[in-house]
């Protein structure tokens, strides 16, 4: 038995992470310390001084650990990556994990290239962003390679024998491969795309306006119709991006909000001076938690998984430790960070006009946060009353907080077509959202033919003995486990994790004759959906989930095999010279379509090949 006395008695003068843990071995606080000795021995004195949080937190602590660091900014790094992996009970916790798209310029090129990405290197690149509005984004890069013709593949060198790709003979890139221009003329070109980016629209409206109408009179309606959706994603783009500090670079306002029974983070993003769009994060709190507590831990938790830092980040108040939070994002960042509390000028007059936005939003935000608390503990209360306690959070047995983190639950899924090209997929969700940067595909390896039952078992197999081996893609052990199917999947599945010696229950998720979720195959019982409306779209939403992720790779893996298959059929093509048509043309459909003369234009067809290639696509047809 562990005696907290003796242990207090052990602890060293050193910096460090404390974790307490409940009776059932949980563990319900992380904290870091510049002394272990004198922290934790904070917790086991007189609770007279302690609020309720603390106090209530005591009660439960059965155990404590400690981890000893070398300086106290390896404290802060470790206890923000133990409370992401614990999600403890008594902290503060970032429940949202968005990631917002960049455009990207690959300045870093001879001929840059315009991409969409969600992280930020530091590889000499130009960033613009993030922007919230990801259809926006998408149309904004298609219309800046359109209207530029700028380059879209990834090639860096071009010998005397490359070839041009589609995109230069419909006039959608040109030709950096043919030597038709000059870097000076690109440079330009993605001189007037970066102008964009930075706001400066005015030139680039009149012009897609002149173009648009141009086009109409021309009654060439479906090019108008494309500049219209040109104007709308450049105004998209911009419309959010007022100039707030013209002086100023990037910088982020970073406002905390407490509403009736929510926490919440509202971030402001300024770029290059202007207000380039705003989110809002709901966090895990206790009512005991002040704002500057929330805001402290929001910093943590956010920054943790951010590639781009701002240079300064504003906040209302100061906060707790905010030397060493500054000098743990300047390491990230590569240089200085500042966390400034204005109390006047253009910066002060910016954070006042991001409360007043606040203000106005806390209503909305604590509906829609209450909204979804309710459909998760529906859910989870649900759950409970069908399967049983979580073997994860059976501490909820004493938590007035029902499932307060949310079960973690696995659906599993099979796609072949006659037992070929199998598949498995995996997908994730965690309380009633899905968490889609944990889905997994799986080719089957070991199973011929059409055996669902085998691909699962496989499946099964390597995705829990990667987790027992330390696979930090698959650490996370799920309280439930669903398959598509009934009874003979849920006994497959079974028979795996019993070999396993794995304690998790399985449910199989059945379909009625019209392919529609009916109910829950569990402990050789079949539990109707019908008369629980809650749970009811909650798994069908899981089991049309799963189905869509599986289909959707098994779709793309026989699309690849078929088109792979048909052109290794023709002689004089090998791997090489298949890539290159696929590559060129796009589909097996217009290579079949392609004359002589275009099949010339790809690199590796010579005149015998193509002359091959067209009796093929004769024969095909």
């Amino acid at each position: 038995m562990f005696d907290i006395k003796e242990n207090l008695k052990k602890l060293p003068d050193k910096p460090g992470v404390y974790l307490h843990k409940d009776k059932l071995g949980q563990v319900i606080y992380v904290g870091k310390a510049v002394s272990l000795k004198n922290r934790v021995r904070q917790y086991f004195q007189s609770s007279k001084n302690m609020d309720a949080k603390v106090r209530a937190m005591v009660s439960h602590i059965e155990e404590f650990e400690y981890i000893t660091t070398n300086t106290e900014m390896e404290a802060l790094i470790l206890e923000n990556n133990l409370i992401k992996k614990y999600m403890p009970q008594y902290n503060v916790l970032l429940r949202d994990d968005k990631t917002y798209p960049y455009i990207k310029i690959s300045t870093n090129e001879s001929y840059p290239r315009i991409l969409k990405t969600r992280r930020i290197l530091h590889d000499g690149c130009k960033y613009f962003g993030p922007y919230t509005d990801v259809t926006a984004v998408n149309q904004m890069i298609d219309m800046l390679n359109s209207i530029f013709a700028l380059k879209r593949c990834s090639s860096l060198k071009f010998p005397a024998d490359f070839k041009p790709c589609l995109n230069y003979h419909i006039n959608q890139c040109r030709g950096i491969c043919t030597g038709q221009i000059s870097k000076e003329e690109y440079q330009d070109a993605i001189n007037h795309a970066i102008e964009l980016l930075n706001g400066k629209d005015k030139k680039i409206l009149t012009y897609l306006s002149r173009k648009m109408t141009e086009e109409a009179e021309s009654m060439n309606f479906e090019k108008a119709a494309e500049y219209r959706d040109h104007i709308a994603a450049v105004n998209a783009i911009t419309e959010k991006q007022r100039v707030v500090l013209p002086t100023a670079g990037d910088m982020d306002v970073v406002l905390g909000i407490k509403g009736k029974s929510n926490a919440h983070v509202i971030l402001f993003f300024v770029r290059q001076g202007k207000l380039s769009g705003r989110e809002s994060y709901h966090l895990q709190a206790m009512e005991e938690d002040d704002l500057k507590e929330i805001i402290y831990a929001f910093i943590k938790q956010y920054y943790s998984d951010q590639t781009m830092i701002p240079k300064e980040i504003l906040l209302e108040s100061e906060l707790e430790d905010t030397t060493l939070l500054k000098d743990w994002l300047s390491e990230i960042r590569g240089n200085r960070v500042r966390i400034t509390v204005p109390q006047k000028g253009a910066k002060k007059a910016l954070l006042d006009m991001a409360k007043q936005d606040v203000f106005e939003m806390m209503k909305t935000l604590d509906e829609k946060a209450e909204i979804k608390r309710e459909k998760e503990e529906a859910v989870s209360s649900a759950l409970k009353v069908l399967i049983g306690e979580s073997p994860a959070d059976k501490r909820t047995l004493e938590n007035p907080v029902l499932f307060q983190n949310g079960w973690r639950v696995e659906a599993y899924d099979i796609s072949n077509t006659n037992g070929v090209d199998s598949v498995g997929a995996m997908v994730v969700f965690k309380g009633s959202r899905p968490l889609r940067k944990e889905y997994r595909r799986f080719k089957i390896r070991t199973i011929e033919g059409p055996n669902d039952f085998g691909s699962l078992q496989e499946i099964l197999y390597r995705r829990f003995k990667r987790g027992i081996k330390g696979d930090q893609r698959f650490s996370d052990m799920p309280d439930l486990i669903l398959v598509d199917g009934g009874k003979p999947q849920v006994t497959a599945a079974e028979q795996v994790l019993r070999a396993m010696k794995i304690d998790i229950p399985v449910a199989g998720m059945v379909k009625n004759d019209k392919h529609k979720t009916r109910g829950l195959i569990f402990r050789d019982q079949e539990l109707e959906l019908k008369d629980n409306p809650v749970l009811y779209r909650y798994i069908a939403s899981i089991q049309e989930e799963v189905h869509r992720f599986a289909i959707d790779y098994h779709r793309n893996l026989r699309k690849q095999s078929l088109q792979k298959s048909a052109l290794d059929a023709i002689e004089g093509i090998g791997e090489k010279r298949r890539n290159a048509l696929l590559s060129h043309f796009g589909s097996i459909d217009r290579i079949k379509e392609a004359t002589p003369e275009e099949l010339y234009q790809v690199p590796g067809i010579t005149r015998p090949v193509a002359g091959k290639i067209i009796e093929w696509a004769s024969k095909s047809h």
